[in-house]
């Protein structure tokens, strides 16, 4: 059983990715690490969902454990699949003695000299992102209450990584957000300029001038916020092509 003092530091650790420099290989491996160490067991493996939802080995506490993970994934056969498909924590302490519910996989992690097999999933209510390996060697294999204290810590120690990631994951698409309204807001200013540049010169609505920026802008593959800046900077070339029809009633309508 580990130090409470240590665990509860190792709690913060994985709690801490609101930061500006968060690396999350470096926090998945990190994990991995603290599993071994807090947990006495053998190795972990962690892998994560990418963008089109398939897992992917990301960290793992050793070589070893990181090509039977992506062996794993390769024969699309092994506890860590079952776990994500499942949302479910998987437990298997005699690999041997239960080889047939993955006969690829088993065979190769006792090739590797591990008897057991802890699989946990990074969950977050009904979202899964994820599944964390735990490996024993058949002399470390433990007692069920071990097992079940093992299993508890390490499902507790998933939840605050994922709970990091997912939070982290929020705050970096919550700023690209703002960071896109903001640049939005600002093209929309200088849209609006140009448009009243175009209207003057050519003495025209305000629709017409913006008729003649976004034409202008298909035609010529250019953002419109470009093109209306290169009217604001008064670019020959831009300005010249830009003439939109006269309006008689030359109404200052708003778009």
């Amino acid at each position: 059983m580990p130090e409470q003092q240590r665990l509860a530091e190792v709690f913060v650790e994985l709690a801490d990715t609101l930061v500006a420099d968060f690396d999350l290989i470096e926090f998945l491996h990190r994990l991995a690490e603290r599993c071994v160490e807090l947990l006495d067991v053998e190795a972990a493996g962690i892998l994560l969902t990418d963008q089109a939802d398939e897992l992917q080995v990301v960290a793992a506490s050793s070589e070893q454990s990181r090509l039977l993970e992506l062996f794993q994934l390769q024969s699309r056969q092994g506890p860590c699949l079952d776990c994500f498909a499942t949302g479910r924590p998987i437990r298997v302490a005699d690999l041997a003695a239960e080889a047939y519910r993955w006969p690829l996989f088993t065979p190769a992690a006792l090739d590797a000299g591990y008897g057991g097999v802890l699989a946990l999933p990074m969950r977050m209510r009904e979202r899964v992102i994820g599944a964390m390996n735990l490996f024993t060697t058949p002399s470390t294999v433990p007692a069920t209450d071990g097992a079940t204290t093992i299993q508890g810590l390490g499902q507790a120690m998933a939840d605050v990584a994922t709970i990091g990631i997912l939070g982290e994951r929020a705050a970096r698409e919550h700023e690209l957000l703002s960071q896109q309204l903001q640049i939005a807001l600002n093209s929309r200013v200088i849209i609006e300029q140009a448009k009243g540049m175009l209207a003057e010169r050519h003495r025209t609505s305000l629709d017409r001038a913006f008729t003649a920026l976004r034409t202008q802008a298909r035609n010529t593959n250019r953002k419109l916020a470009d093109l209306a800046q290169a009217v604001i900077d008064d670019d020959p070339a831009v300005v010249g092509a830009l003439r939109p029809p006269n309006d008689p009633g030359r109404r200052a309508d708003h778009t």
